[in-house]
């Protein structure tokens, strides 16, 4: 690149307004009168003007210094002319041959310098102050997001797009009903739906490009007041580096200078955006003090971030053991205040969750079922209006995908069919167009159908009966664990536990109304002899590894507070003098295998064939395979012989 060309590309409208100053000097009269070429190179510059865009009556030529010295500016006019111009504002570009022509003396020239100088820096204030004061008026007209447009008399709109608009609305109303950014893409992504973005830069900016959601785009769309209607500025700060690269660094909300409400349309009120950003900072997964409940998850634990210490005041954790055969998961609130501040393996509490969360629900069950109808009822009706909603954009992207084909379509009927290197171009993209026309169609058509058996006639009506019989909506099996854990937060604010003799739990409801409930410890050698019963009644239908898994499923430890596993109730039989299951199932009658193939006058190995194709009772003695039977009976199958 050229300095001629890097020069034209600085000059600006703004320059070309004002005076082109050429600044002509000849030390003596002897230099005038004999270097003549000299002069006329200084003169030359006024060309020089003229190509770079300047007016011939903007070009001015100083030249009142002819003969005179520039070791001084004190009898140089041209020169002070020079400096006053400069000064007024009035001067877009100064020329000379040589920086000696302007001044030799260096407190001259830097004066003209100083004067530049400030002269960009009043420039800058002005300009600044100019966008201050729009901005005091939310006049200020600024970048819109995506679903936000500028009417002919600069007024915000929302942008015509009806997709657009439908694609923005289902974006803030999934949001509201999962509490989660994650969870918003996940249901995009589920339900085929795609999300504008428009193009800032290139050849097609302006336009809108749909592409699939992406979780950065949520959380902007939340976080943006632009769509509350509100009117900002200073979200941003802008700043060097000192290798010349700009940061950007973002502004707190209470630190913008401007912020005023209900400036122009928007997609949701101003309280819908301060409870979605309330609901983005509680769903920060940090630590200590500063943790807050996040979204409802998967996991069985009820509480899941309503939990306090009531010893210590911090947000409770949750951890899951696995039961046996790790078919179930065995939730466990946990305090690691002291373990993360002091670095040891000490916990301040930590109580299992089984037996919690059931005196939760009954106590949910209990009090609150008048409510739970009606939220049963909102549920229902939720569910249509998201199927709805999304079956509505769905339409939106085939009809664009429609549209775009019939354009193609056009495109290549217009073309002259002679000219076959544009019409095989045409035809290309009228055959893309269609194929995407038609995935468009049929992924909408399945998903379509995907919604309709979800919400059949059946299923509705089975909704209705629930609604009447809360407890059996609470404990249907379709019923998922995130779903339990959304109704709990529409009825309670928290919970704080604290253990000591027993374990004693706070229960805060919406609202402010607040109750107190006590559970035994489950366990410790105090609880021993409960937890042989239950053992001793347990084994009559189940191994010790069955009896295990449904000790700890319903909230029991042993006495270190570890879960139960097979050998210790194995331990627990023999120290105690309890018969196993095996045994019992032999006092009530059943038969070895090698007793059972006598009794049937069968080979051993034709009773087990029988007993894994259930056709004789087969019992499980032991977690080592060791199966009995029961005797013969009028039904027993008989045994077949074969002749030869």
């Amino acid at each position: 690149m050229t300095i001629g060309s890097t020069l034209s590309q600085k000059v600006t409208a703004r320059h070309l307004q004002r005076q082109a100053m050429l600044y002509v000097r000849q030390s003596t009269l002897h230099q005038v009168l004999e270097n003549t070429e000299s002069t006329a190179r200084q003169y030359a510059l006024r060309e020089r003007a003229v190509g770079l865009g300047w007016e011939t009556a903007r070009i001015v030529v100083i030249d009142q210094d002819l003969g005179q010295s520039g070791a001084s500016a004190v009898d140089r006019e041209g020169f002070q002319r020079l400096v006053a111009e400069v000064g007024l504002g009035q001067v877009g570009l100064v020329m000379g041959l040589e920086v000696s022509r302007l001044a030799r003396s260096s407190l001259d020239w830097h004066q003209l310098l100083e004067l530049c100088s400030m002269k960009l820096h009043v420039l800058r204030a002005r300009l600044r102050g100019g966008i201050l004061n729009q901005a005091q008026r939310a006049a200020l007209k600024l970048q819109l997001p995506v679903g936000l447009v500028y009417a002919e008399d600069n007024t915000v709109r929302l942008d015509p797009d009806a997709q657009v608009q439908q694609a923005i609305r289902v974006l803030f109303a999934t949001f509201k009903r999962t509490a989660s950014a994650w969870a918003t893409v996940k249901y995009f992504r589920e339900q085929g739906l795609l999300f504008p973005r428009r193009i800032r830069t290139g050849p097609h900016a302006g336009t809108i490009h749909w592409a699939p959601l992406i979780h950065n785009t949520v959380l902007k769309v939340l976080r943006n007041p632009r769509y509350a209607g509100a009117f900002c500025y200073g979200r941003t700060h802008s700043s060097k580096r000192l290798d010349g690269r700009l940061r950007v660094e973002t502004v707190p909300q209470e630190a913008w200078p401007f912020l005023f409400q209900n400036a122009h349309v928007g997609y949701i009120t101003w309280d819908d955006y301060e409870a979605n950003r309330q609901q983005l900072r509680q769903n920060r997964q940090t630590f200590g003090g500063d943790r807050r409940h996040g979204p409802p998850r998967e996991g069985p634990a009820l509480l899941q971030g309503l939990v306090i210490c009531g010893k210590c005041g911090n947000r409770m954790t949750i951890r899951y053991h696995q039961a046996e055969k790790g078919t179930h998961l065995i939730p466990e609130y946990v305090c690691q205040q002291e373990r993360v501040e002091q670095a040891t393996e000490q916990t301040c509490q930590h109580i299992l969750g089984a037996g919690l969360d059931a005196a939760m629900a009954d106590l949910l069950l209990a009090q609150v079922t008048p409510f739970t109808i009606d939220t049963a009822l909102q549920v229902y009706e939720e569910l249509h209006t998201q199927v709805e909603a999304a079956q509505h954009l769905r339409d939106q992207q085939v009809e664009r995908a429609r549209y775009a084909a019939e354009l193609a379509q056009r495109r290549f009927l217009r073309v002259d069919p002679e000219n076959r290197l544009v019409a095989s171009v045409l035809e290309a993209e009228w055959n893309a167009r269609l194929q995407e026309y038609s995935q468009v169609q049929e992924q909408a058509q399945q998903l379509q159908a995907q919604e309709q058996r979800r919400l059949s006639t059946l299923e509705q009506q089975a909704i209705a009966n629930l609604v009447e019989d809360f407890p059996r909506v609470w404990h249907d099996e379709r019923t998922l664990d995130r779903d339990r854990k959304r109704m709990v937060r529409l009825l309670l604010e928290d919970v704080t536990l604290r253990k000591d003799e027993i374990i004693t739990a706070q229960v805060r409801f919406k609202g402010g109304a607040t109750q107190t409930i006590t559970l035994p410890i489950s366990q410790g050698r105090r609880s021993a002899q409960e937890v042989l019963t239950l053992i001793d009644q347990l084994l009559d239908d189940y191994t010790d590894a069955e009896v295990a898994e449904h000790l700890n499923q319903r909230g029991w430890r042993t006495y270190e507070g570890k879960l139960f596993h097979a050998t210790r109730i194995l331990s627990l039989r023999r120290y105690h003098q309890l018969k196993d299951h095996g045994m019992r199932l032999r006092e009530r009658g059943l038969l070895s295998a090698s007793e059972a193939a006598h009794a049937y006058g069968v080979c051993p190995q034709t009773i087990r064939e029988w007993g894994r194709a259930g056709r004789i009772p087969m019992y499980h003695a032991d977690s080592r395979g060791i199966a009995l039977f029961s005797p013969p009976d009028e039904q027993a199958p008989r045994p077949s012989y074969k002749t030869r």
